[in-house]
């Protein structure tokens, strides 16, 4: 039995080195510490503006050192973390998610943002893949937009559910740094197969309330992006994210992840991207549109009995939006940025 604790061991180093890095390139600083602990080939995925990032230099100059001069002090509010083999290439590889907030002062500007000077959170989801004692891919995900509605720069018009500080899990569980039973986790990883097989491809051809209960709680929680929002019970997700998301889109494409895993309750995924579709109904307000859109996704869920009872969704909504020809950031910002 695999009990994943060299690995953890060495992701809760990385932090804590990365935490405590000042935002320079001498010793000591954030370049430092992600060379430390990274494979000089490190491709690291991150949501728009960033994309694909490779080697923890180039990691270090254009995301972390740009973002701990802005959210000063700086501090890790973490929520989730757990481990695991990848089912998506036949339990080889390993990885590591950790979920919470990064939270500090908005102090100075990030990607065009005024800062406020005041309390500011940023959502994140990272996924790490360890490989000996290195770090040799990472999924960095993140909710800007929840951040520029924080500094009162909203660019989104409307939401169809209701956006707040995304809690961590009702039982308070997630941070499971010790090793968990093999079979805990197996029974959580075969309910969200489930999961991707009833609801992933829109055919299961039973009412959407009654295709959720199939994996659901009654009382789940789905935390949503900025844009979206967070929603309660099968019935308001039905009516508040499912349904009006499905009739927003036509031409989905199959659900492809590059890692999905699961350990003790937890479990998760992402793809880059997970699917396309066409917002052929409009979305988020927005008009109707035959371009086919990317959706690059982190989704972390809790497991209880033999239902899903929490889930947390990263969405990068920018990179979707720019593909449809609508750059919110810049828009907002006045400053253009490529991924």
């Amino acid at each position: 039995m695999k009990d994943f604790q060299e690995e953890k061991a060495l992701v809760q180093r990385f932090h804590a080195a990365l935490d405590a890095a000042s935002p320079d390139f001498g010793a000591g600083g954030v370049s430092e510490s992600l060379a430390a602990h990274c494979a000089p080939e490190l491709t690291w995925r991150g949501f728009h503006p960033f994309g694909e990032i490779t080697g923890p230099k180039a990691v270090a100059e254009r995301f972390w050192v740009p973002l701990k001069r802005a959210l000063t002090s700086m501090q890790r509010r973490e929520d989730i973390f757990f481990a695991g083999l990848n089912q998506m290439d036949g339990f080889q590889g390993i990885w590591v998610v950790s979920m919470g907030h990064l939270m500090g002062l908005f102090d100075a500007p990030w990607l065009g943002i005024r800062p406020t000077g005041k309390l500011a959170m940023l959502r994140y989801c990272s996924f790490h893949k360890v490989e000996g004692e290195q770090i040799t891919e990472t999924a960095m995900y993140f909710d800007i937009p929840h951040l520029m509605a924080q500094a009162g720069q909203g660019i989104f018009p409307s939401q169809t559910a209701q956006h707040l500080v995304q809690p961590g899990p009702r039982t308070h569980d997630g941070l499971l740094y010790e090793a968990q039973p093999q079979a805990t986790g197996e029974e959580t990883l075969a309910l969200i197969n489930r999961m991707i097989s009833d609801l992933g491809q829109w055919q299961s051809g039973l009412p959407l309330e009654e295709e959720l209960a199939l994996t659901w709680a009654p009382d789940m929680l789905w935390w949503g992006p900025e844009g979206i929002g967070a929603t309660y019970t099968i019935e308001r997700y039905a009516k508040q994210h499912s349904g009006p998301f499905r009739a927003a889109f036509s031409d989905r494409s199959k659900t492809t992840h590059i890692a999905r895993l699961a350990e003790g309750h937890y479990g998760g995924f992402f793809g880059w991207p997970n699917f396309t579709a066409r917002p052929t109904g409009g979305f988020m307000g927005q008009p109707p549109s035959d371009r086919p859109g990317e959706f690059r996704v982190i989704d972390i869920y809790r497991r209880e009995g033999d239902k899903l009872a929490e889930n947390w969704i990263f969405i990068d909504l920018l990179h979707f939006w720019k593909m449809q020809g609508r750059d919110f950031l810049a828009e907002a910002t006045g400053e253009a940025h490529a991924d």
